[in-house]
């Protein structure tokens, strides 16, 4: 049994000093109160729950969709647990059907493998709004047939979470999909506070990316951000990089759906742990000026957020405590997919998933099944 002891430790509900922590088989086996122990590892600085992130498309020099394969998924892993991410979703944008089965049977390899980091698979689209559509190819949009049906629906490839337009896919779908046990979440979409209710109860459980890509909160219209904000048991993915969304505009989400109800996530792309500037996709060129990724006239694209840096500007950006920052980057996406009994907390039965933080909030080691991973 490995020991290590931790300075300060937030276990997913409180933060608590001089803490013991014991693993065994790659779960926690006890925590408790406790001085210094010989044979135990020592953390300085502040251990928190793996960092959760349900919106990754690609990593360390490389994007899913562009090489949907089983290596692509291991160098995305790698990169972002450099960053604290000891759970993703790697995301496959809107692509053709060819594209979305071979990222399936990537995936399907990854989950039999047991792949560390990789716990399942986002399908952003293909089902989505044209006028929503951002940088996703229009000429893969379209409606959900058959064939995109039974590659949701498989059931080798982990946690599956489908991204997809209420407007442009019917109710009925959206319960057949949640029959599967399939997270639905509705993003780039246009449609109206209505239909977003309905997907809502035929099951649909999320909103992808909030306030980007969707129909805005107006005065006689309130559109699917107005409904993300109102609905209090959906969770709100939300991109904290001080490019996608207006600090305000945080705060208020934060404040309307609570720190259990949001979720940070990276839409990061290959650029996030390499030192690539440009970008090839769908036939757009995809460049770093910063912290920024823009296409030819400066539209977002995706961006080169790591989840360490979302945690670290909901501190000191939007003035959210440490508790809710974690809360928000693990423990609220956790339980959105299902894992609040095996990630998200740190607590005996737990996976032995947590990251050591300086005191400015940057990863100083992730551990992954109590084996460091990266430091």
């Amino acid at each position: 049994m490995q020991r290590y002891f931790a300075e300060n430790l937030f276990d997913g509900k409180t933060i608590k000093t001089n803490q013991l922590i014991s693993v065994e088989d790659g779960k926690i086996h006890s925590i408790e109160s406790a001085k210094f122990q010989d044979d135990a590892i020592q953390f300085s600085g502040l251990v928190v729950p793996g960092f959760v992130d349900v919106q990754v498309n690609g990593g360390g020099g490389v994007l899913f969709n562009n090489q949907p394969t089983l290596h692509t998924l291991m160098t995305m892993s790698h990169a972002h647990q450099q960053f604290g991410s000891t759970s993703i979703l790697p995301t496959l944008i809107t692509d053709d059907l060819t594209t979305m089965q071979l990222a399936a049977n990537a995936m399907a390899s990854a989950i039999k493998q047991n792949l560390k980091g990789i716990v399942g698979i986002h399908f952003e689209g293909p089902h989505l709004s044209q006028p929503k559509k951002g940088i996703h190819p229009s000429q893969h949009i379209r409606q959900l047939g058959p064939e995109e049906m039974a590659v949701f629906k498989r059931t080798d490839l982990g946690l599956v979470c489908v991204t997809l337009a209420p407007e442009n896919v019917s109710v009925e779908i959206i319960k057949e999909l949640v029959q599967a046990k399939v997270k639905v979440c509705l993003g780039h979409s246009n449609g109206s506070a209505s239909q977003a209710f309905a997907a809502l109860k035929a099951g649909a459980q999320g909103f992808t990316h909030l306030f980007n890509a969707m129909s805005p909160l107006q005065s006689r219209q309130a559109g699917m951000v107005g409904a993300a904000l109102l609905d209090s048991t959906s969770y709100c993915g939300l991109i904290v990089d001080n490019e996608h969304v207006d600090t305000t505009s945080c705060q208020l989400a934060i404040k309307c759906k609570t720190p259990e109800r949001i979720m940070l996530v990276t839409d990061a792309m290959s650029h996030v742990g390499s030192e690539q500037i440009e970008l090839q996709f769908a036939g757009m060129t995809i460049n770093r000026q910063g912290n920024k990724l823009t296409i030819e006239g400066g539209r977002l694209a995706g961006s080169t957020l790591d989840m360490a840096s979302a945690f670290r500007n909901s501190v000191l950006t939007l003035g959210c405590s440490i508790q809710n920052a974690a809360k928000m980057a693990s423990t609220s996406p956790a339980t959105f997919l299902g894992l609040q009994q095996k990630k998200g907390h740190l607590a005996a039965g737990f996976d032995a998933d947590w990251v050591v933080l300086t005191d400015q909030y940057f990863v100083s080691a992730t551990y992954i099944a109590g084996e460091q991973v990266s430091s």
